[in-house]
């Protein structure tokens, strides 16, 4: 099969590192649709390795990459940019994620990433507006995860409420069902802890309205199939089969008692926290009727994938829109960003920085580096870093904008010391470098306007950087040559050797 996959770019692959299961979905792309060719998902219950200092057990990363060793002969040969790998909120939680992120990587041979749980929400969305008719209506979403529970509001294929709460199935069920007993005081308190986290939201979802709501997870379709085996439904969760089930768990007192017809085995742990929290929700929103999407993540993050590799991608609108929104200087970052992919091509040989990744956050950086002006000139690139970091930024997963905030924080001043650039892992070098360059992009341009600039010869080394300008430029400019004299004592802090001449 490898070899078949090796030449065709038609293929996408999807995968979802659920705190409850993994998830994979392999699809052709035919006339830009998305046709599946095979659905793989494992109970891996991530989330129930999470200890009191937030630390993934040993036991719980051995049955995820045990896992993802089954999934990886599908995406065997596949190209990079072909797959994508999500985690969600187990990963977000957890400390040591970064330990589990690389053997992932590993075995994989593409990139995985922790998204955000509103980025969740918005590729949640994505995958049901796609999955199910688009009658014009707006709709509420609702996905039951291991550790958290996503809403949205939207209508066709646009989400205009993105929340997420930290409310799952298998974090409820260790908080409140962990030795397996079932009563009505520990189903009450499993209720009651997720309407006060609904309180958060529900004025904002009940402001916007919609007329369908839709359920996009194992758990909502699992309640829905026992309430349709019962006779009480057809799939869809309605307030009657809700109360009816409720009185099946309550009565029989203990999770492995759990004899309902249409509910599997490997859900039967789950199914009090689950229902508790469905239950909640139904009251908490006013919902009388749920119906349930095969769309979920895992095909969000498949159409996330096609409109990237169709240049209809949601980052762009992302970041044009922040940009917008603080009144950056868009000819002074376009300047940059030509600049700074200039540099980064005349140094790729030696520092090798022209995979497609590089080169985006490299571009993302130029464009949005001033942001922070609109918050305070003083240490404005502190500003700039923070608002990268802490905004909802949909299509950007958190190690995105991590790395993205730290080149808009590195871009003046001091570079990014080795603590926080260890943080990345084996990502720190590269984006030492990238910072580098965006910073001699921006002192070139440091003079606004369309001064008439020299190019560059550029000679690179592993640890060094020299600029040729025309002979008797810098002593005609003492500005440019002041700031590249002070930039080389920036760079000789971090061990390189930078030289304008």
């Amino acid at each position: 099969m490898a070899d078949s996959q090796q030449n065709d770019h038609s293929l996408v692959a999807a995968i979802d590192l659920g705190s409850n299961s993994f998830h994979m979905v392999l699809a052709r792309v035919d006339q830009g649709e998305i046709r599946i060719l095979e659905r793989l998902g494992e109970k891996v219950q991530l989330a129930a390795g999470l200890d009191e200092n937030r630390m993934l057990s040993d036991e719980a990363m051995q049955r995820g990459l045990d896992c993802l060793r089954r999934f990886a002969q599908l995406i065997n040969g596949l190209p990079p940019g072909a797959v994508r790998i999500v985690g969600t909120n187990a990963l977000r939680e957890a400390r040591n994620r970064g330990q589990f992120i690389r053997q992932v990587q590993q075995i994989l041979g593409h990139r995985a990433e922790v998204v955000s749980g509103r980025e969740e929400a918005r590729l949640i969305y994505l995958g049901v507006s796609h999955t199910l008719a688009d009658d014009g209506g707006r709709r509420l979403v609702a996905d039951i995860g291991g550790g958290s529970t996503e809403f949205i509001v939207g209508e066709r294929f646009e989400s205009l409420l993105r929340e997420s709460l930290s409310v799952g199935c298998v974090s409820f069920s260790r908080q409140f069902f962990a030795d397996g007993k079932i009563t009505a005081a520990r189903y009450s308190q499993a209720y009651t802890a997720a309407r006060l986290e609904l309180m958060n939201i529900e004025q904002a979802i009940h402001r916007l309205g919609w007329t369908e709501a839709v359920g996009a997870s194992g758990t909502i379709r699992s309640i829905g199939q026992c309430i349709q085996a019962a006779g009480k439904g057809q799939g869809e969760v309605n307030r009657e089969g809700l109360q009816w089930l409720k009185r099946k768990v309550l009565k029989a007192a203990h999770v492995d008692k759990l004899d309902i017809q249409g509910l599997k085995s490997d859900r039967q742990p789950i199914l009090p926290a689950g229902l508790a929290i469905l239950e909640a929700m139904f009251d908490a929103l006013g919902i009388e009727s749920m119906a349930h999407s095969e769309g979920a993540l895992r095909e969000g993050v498949l159409y996330d994938l096609l409109g990237r590799q169709q240049h209809e991608d949601v980052r762009e609108r992302t970041l044009s829109a922040l940009m917008e929104r603080y009144h950056v200087d868009l000819e002074q970052a376009a300047r940059v960003e030509d600049k700074a992919l200039r540099l980064m091509r005349k140094v790729d040989d030696q520092w090798h920085l022209s995979a497609s990744k590089q080169a985006d956050l490299l571009i993302w950086a130029a464009r949005v580096h001033e942001v922070g002006l609109d918050i305070a000139h003083h240490q404005f690139h502190k500003h700039g870093a923070y608002l990268i970091e802490h905004s909802d930024l949909p299509g950007f997963s958190r190690q995105d904008q991590q790395a993205l905030a730290l080149l808009v924080r590195g871009h003046r001043r001091n570079l990014p010391n080795a603590e926080r650039l260890g943080e990345f892992g084996d990502d720190a070098g590269t984006l030492l470098r990238l910072c580098m360059i965006l910073r001699l992009a921006i002192l070139y341009h440091h003079i606004r306007g369309n001064q008439d600039m020299p190019e560059l010869a550029v000679e690179a080394g592993q640890d060094y950087l020299v600029l040729n300008f025309p002979e008797g430029w810098l002593e005609a400019n003492p500005l440019t040559q002041a700031d590249f004299d002070q930039e080389a004592l920036y760079w000789a802090k971090a061990g390189y050797r930078l030289t304008a001449r």
